[in-house]
C-alpha cells in the first residue's frame, strides 16, 4: 500500500512528495506523467480529458509499498485497498491564483482550480473515498520544511489532520 500526496494544482505537491520520497527512500509514481506517457491525455480547449478508467488500469500494475504516488487526480484513479494514506495539501484560493497567473493559467483554468479548492472538490471527493484514510494539511504560508515534518507525522503518527474550510476566507473577505 502506498503513500499518496493529493490536491490542487499549485499547492506543492511535487515539492513535498520529492522530499518525501529522499527522506523515505521511495520512488515516485506520478499519475500526470504516466497519463501523458500512454497518450491517455485528450485535448479539450484549454484543459486536459483523462481517460480515468485506462489510466487506474496502468497505475494498477505500477503499484508497491515502496513508492509515494502524487497527483490531482489520485482520488480518481486508486482504490482504497492501494493505499496507507492520502495526504490532501490545501492552500489559500487567493496565493493559488497568483500561483496561475505565474504559470499563464488561462482566466476560466484559473477560476476552476481556485473555485474547486474553495469548494474542497479533491478533499471531498478523497474523504468519500478513502474515509480514515484521508489528511488535509494547510500550507498556506508555510516552508517546505516545515510542511515536510507535518507531513511525516502525519506518516508516522496518523497525526495532524487539519480542517480547512476556505468558505469562511471567501465570505470574509467578500461581504
Amino acid at each position: 500500500m502506498s503513500i499518496v500526496i493529493t490536491g490542487n494544482p499549485g499547492v506543492g505537491k511535487h515539492t513535498i512528495t520529492q522530499e518525501i520520497a529522499e527522506i523515505m527512500k521511495l520512488s515516485i509514481i506520478d499519475i500526470n506523467t504516466i497519463a501523458k506517457d500512454l497518450g491517455l491525455f485528450e485535448k479539450n480547449g484549454d484543459t486536459n480529458d483523462i481517460d480515468v478508467k485506462e489510466l487506474e488500469k496502468m497505475l494498477k500494475q505500477k503499484i508497491s509499498e515502496k513508492n509515494i504516488i502524487v497527483g490531482h487526480l489520485a482520488p480518481y484513479v486508486l482504490r482504497k485497498n492501494q493505499i496507507k494514506i492520502m495526504i490532501v495539501l490545501r492552500r489559500s484560493p487567493y496565493d493559488l491564483i497568483s500561483v496561475y497567473k505565474d504559470r499563464e493559467y488561462s482566466d476560466k483554468k484559473s477560476k476552476e482550480n481556485a473555485g474547486s479548492e474553495i469548494l474542497g472538490i479533491i478533499t471531498n471527493d478523497a474523504i468519500n473515498k478513502f474515509q480514515e484514510k484521508v489528511f488535509q494539511i494547510n500550507v498556506t504560508e508555510k516552508a517546505i520544511s516545515e510542511v515536510v515534518k507535518q507531513v511525516m507525522q502525519v506518516i508516522i503518527q496518523n497525526d495532524g489532520n487539519e480542517q480547512i474550510d476556505w468558505l469562511e476566507l471567501v465570505k470574509k473577505i467578500t461581504i
